[in-house]
């Protein structure tokens, strides 16, 4: 439908509406533009980082350092060109009187960074000579120097180089700097490779497994955050059990190529297959929900979380072991504790074709009971 004949059915009265709400929830932020030389800057972050008193401070609800030195040798690259750095986000958080702190309203003026803590790390990590410069484009004579490696004279104009930032004033609220974090990132963040997949191969599988993702049992056996649910874990858990159940001892390859070639070929399935896929995936999480008290989270404590080694070793185990006898029923799950199934499903375990046949039949092999 064409966005004319969209237009033509919305109402003087819902144009309206509209508007009020725009008015009611547009919020007057106040805020400054301010420019600090790096030396101030790195001072800033630096001095009271140990025991967190510093006046620039990365909160705790942000990313840690996730550059590698490559981009972070970039940046560095950057300055030194000259050319243009993007605003660094900060945030007057003065100090408050609340219900779980009365007593604090010392003002301590300390500014939180809401965008750019991989800038700044970057910045402390070059100055405390913890960076050697790599893989630089254009300034490719400099591959290896730190810090100290340049010349006195090269420090000092480095450190009097000045970054730019948008300061919000003490009357931003916690929600509003939320906000503009989760709204300034949100163009920059890399979609994974099931968001990938999801963009470029449209299909009926692909139809099935966001109808399975949404499966209300299976979300709440695998307790699923609110983040991971943007960002389409559940998808890629269901894809995993499909591509695992029927490819597991022929996959040899890397992983996400495995993934995209399986749901290319699915995606030309008969409507009978899938929904026998449909089914078994149902008899799968009818038979955790019966069994595992915990669902797919590992052993028998609640607050541990659910892998998607955890989750594949365990659907996929079980379905093959359904395959086998329809009417199973297990006479323990008490192998979940072990040694051998935590060891198979540690988070640095490897998804090499051996590894994956293994924990999958290890499994199985479990709960058919055909394990001495």
């Amino acid at each position: 439908m064409s966005n004319n004949l969209l237009s033509k059915n919305i109402t003087e009265q819902m144009q309206e509406e509209a508007e009020i709400q725009i008015r009611d929830k547009k919020k007057v932020v106040d805020y400054n533009t301010i420019e600090y030389p790096i030396e101030v800057i790195f001072q800033k972050y630096l001095k009271g980082l140990n025991d967190d008193s510093n006046e620039l401070f990365i909160p705790d609800y942000q990313r840690a350092m996730i550059w590698d030195e490559k981009r972070q040798s970039k940046f560095i690259e950057s300055i030194l060109l000259g050319l243009p750095i993007p605003y660094i986000y900060v945030a007057d958080t003065s100090g408050k009187a609340t219900d779980e702190n009365p007593l604090e309203t010392k003002d301590l003026a300390r500014l939180e960074i809401i965008d750019g803590t991989q800038r700044i790390r970057t910045l402390a990590n070059f100055i405390n000579n913890e960076l050697s410069l790599q893989d630089l484009e254009k300034l490719d004579k400099l591959k290896g120097f730190r810090f100290s490696s340049l010349p006195i004279a090269r420090q000092r104009r480095f450190q009097r180089t000045t970054i730019r930032m948008i300061q919000l004033t003490e009357d931003a609220d916690e929600e509003t700097r939320r906000d503009l974090f989760e709204r300034i990132n949100t163009g920059s963040v890399e979609l994974n490779p099931m968001e990938k997949i999801r963009g470029i191969r449209r299909g009926p599988f692909l139809d099935l497994i966001d109808e399975l993702a949404k499966y209300p049992k299976f979300l709440s056996l695998c307790d699923f955050t609110e983040p991971s649910i943007r960002r389409v874990e559940p998808q890629e858990f269901v894809l995993r059990f499909f591509a695992f159940l029927n490819n597991y001892e022929s996959f040899n390859k890397n992983i996400n190529e495995f993934f995209d070639s399986y749901v290319q070929e699915l995606n030309k399935a008969e409507s009978n297959t899938l929904e026998n896929m449909k089914n078994e995936f149902y008899a799968m999480i009818d038979f955790v929900e019966m069994y595992f008290p915990t669902g797919f989270r590992q052993g028998k404590k609640k607050d541990r979380t659910t892998t998607r080694i955890k989750f594949e070793s365990l659907a996929v185990g079980i379905t093959l072991a359904l395959r086998q006898q329809e009417d199973l029923k297990p006479a323990s799950v008490d192998f979940l504790d072990s040694k051998e199934f935590i060891g198979y499903t540690s988070s640095d375990a490897s998804s090499s074709r051996n590894k994956v046949i293994r924990r999958i039949e290890y499994v199985r092999d479990q709960i058919l009971g055909t394990v001495e």
